[in-house]
């Protein structure tokens, strides 16, 4: 909601580029939500500013010519207005989606959507079954205890695997020795010792300076160096500072002035022309990792896209088609599971996800079968020479209930409670084979989701929903794709949603949130190199930082 007394600026971004509204006079920086599904918009920043500070603004214009940074606040806030104005004129907009775009979107839990204290809406001869509506039953004795989620409390010791471990013997007592409280007994060693846990802080790169002795002969001149110690190497940085440098620009969002800073601070510095110079080396030592990736992913039997909007300051190359010129640039996220492996791929560039997976697919080897390809409906999707089987995302076709969930709150709980049931099911089915899946799927899922088509369709025939409604028009997207997003009642392994390859991509999200941008497309290949890397390696359950450095 726009408060009465403040006027909302945006960070906006229109094909690829965005215009920065600087910090002005009184104006409070707002963090946005991390969370852009419900709106379906990249990452916005939102400042609010006085609305007397802009209408002073207003005045100073009739006297004399503003400054840079009044005039690019007036111009944000037209253009906040015009967006606004837009998105008023558009059919489908509700005030759960406008507040999305200016403050980021809450949760799309069911729960969330509808709480579990308010009363549920029915649908009067439309209510769900039983077993939609069913709740396990609190069991102990206090049933309002919510329990403690898993992964939550403190870590045990086994997960410092990556500590140094030490073993501290008894200064005293050895097994066998008498025992010093009692003289009839002897001590023998316990199966588990006892544990401490000591964590340090340190700088992300440490240095060791290292001075070796010279001695000159003062009648030749000779000079005597003692020798280095061993394992110290003649280069400066070795590839554990280039694995960590990657790992924090490209894995957790680091910009390189922010990691100099920080170095700087604390003794050891490292400038940010160096981190890139060293980036760029070790991302040509992986790029035959990195080509290995794409032909593993190729063979993949499901592999998830999405894609993403990426800002990139030069692009001397920019591409033709037919008669436009493409100007977009897009982080394409690929997931690719062949077997038990995962494959994670990030490529960036003017291509979208579907041109893209159709280059990856050029290496398949022509024995295997059509691949599953997990995506959204956009268009840009499919749009590449593709020969896949095709499966739309049942998340996507969910949201669309949740955005208008307040203002038909009935037809949408009954919507989201049969969704619910369908990945109860799923989560039922870990563990399984592909065919056992599909069978289990078959079985429990397929009934739901028969009467939940039935029921899309009634409200058509019988006139309950206007067809140009917001509710109408999630209907007809559900109806419309159907096929696709019930393929995982007909193939064995098809997933039900694009979650996996959406998590993923929040790995390039973070760095256009804290970078804004590439330079080049040469730094945005170095970083498509790292993040699939790294990203993949995580997947599998294996240390990205030794992966890097083992690769190097």
């Amino acid at each position: 909601m726009i408060d009465a007394q403040l006027v909302c600026i945006k960070q906006l971004y229109f094909s690829g580029s965005h215009a920065r509204v600087e910090d002005m006079g009184r104006s409070r920086q707002r963090k946005p939500h991390p969370s852009t599904a419900l709106s379906g918009c990249v990452p916005i920043d939102v400042q609010e500013i006085e609305l007397a500070t802009l209408y002073g603004y207003v005045a100073k214009a009739e006297r004399e010519p503003l400054n840079a940074v009044e005039a690019k606040a007036l111009h944000a806030s037209l253009q906040t207005l015009g967006v606004l104005m837009e998105e008023l004129k558009r059919k489908g907009t509700t005030l759960r989606r406008l507040q999305a775009m200016l403050f980021g979107s809450s949760s799309e839990k069911t729960d969330d959507v509808f709480p579990p204290g308010a009363p549920e809406p029915s649908v009067p001869g439309n209510t769900p079954g039983p077993e939609a509506s069913a709740s396990p039953e609190p069991s102990g004795d206090k049933p309002d205890e919510k329990p403690k989620a898993k992964g939550h409390g403190r870590n045990p010791a086994s997960c410092y695997h990556g500590a140094e471990q030490v073993q501290v013997p008894h200064p005293d007592l050895s097994a066998g020795d008498s025992c010093p409280e009692c003289p009839k007994g002897k001590v023998y060693p316990l199966a588990k010792p006892a544990v401490l846990v000591r964590v340090v802080g340190m700088s992300p790169l440490s240095a060791k300076v290292v001075e070796l002795d010279r001695l000159r002969c003062n009648c030749c001149g000779e000079v005597f160096k003692a020798p280095a110690p061993e394992g110290m190497g003649e280069e400066k940085y070795d590839e554990t500072a280039t694995s960590m440098i990657s790992m924090l620009r490209y894995g957790a969002g680091t910009p390189f002035y922010r990691l100099a800073k920080l170095q700087a601070g604390l003794g050891i510095p490292l400038p940010a022309g160096t981190q890139w110079k060293l980036a760029l080396e070790a991302a040509g030592l992986l790029e035959p990792a990195f080509q290995e990736l794409i032909t593993w992913a190729a063979q993949g039997d499901v592999i998830y896209q999405d894609d993403t909007t990426m800002k990139v300051l030069s692009r001397p190359d920019l591409m033709t088609r037919g008669t436009k010129q493409r100007k977009g640039v897009y982080t394409s996220g690929l997931i690719s599971k062949a077997g038990e492996n995962w494959v994670a791929l990030f490529l960036t560039g003017m291509n979208h996800a579907g041109e893209n997976l159709a280059e990856v697919l050029r290496r398949r080897k022509g024995e295997l079968g059509r691949p599953i390809q997990m995506c959204d409906a956009a268009a840009a999707n499919t749009a590449g020479d593709l020969d896949t089987i095709v499966a739309h995302c049942l998340a996507h076709a969910r949201r669309r209930f949740v955005d208008v969930a307040e203002d038909f709150p009935e037809e949408c709980f009954h919507l989201l409670e049969s969704l619910r049931e369908v990945y109860r099911n799923d989560a039922e089915t870990k563990g399984m084979s592909p065919p056992e899946r599909l069978r289990f799927h078959q079985e429990h899922s397929r009934p739901v989701m028969e009467r939940l088509r039935a029921w899309l369709q009634e409200q058509f025939d019988q006139k309950r929903v206007e067809p140009n409604s917001g509710l109408g028009s999630a209907i007809t997207y559900m109806l419309k794709h159907w096929v696709r997003l019930t393929l995982f009642l007909r193939e064995p392994a098809a997933p039900l949603d694009t979650n996996k390859v959406e998590a993923s991509l929040k790995r390039a999200i973070l760095h256009r949130k804290n970078s804004l941008f590439y330079k080049t497309l040469t730094g945005a290949h170095v970083g498509d190199v790292s993040m699939s890397l790294i990203h993949s390696a995580e997947l599998n359950k294996v240390n990205p930082f030794e992966y890097l450095v083992a690769l190097q």
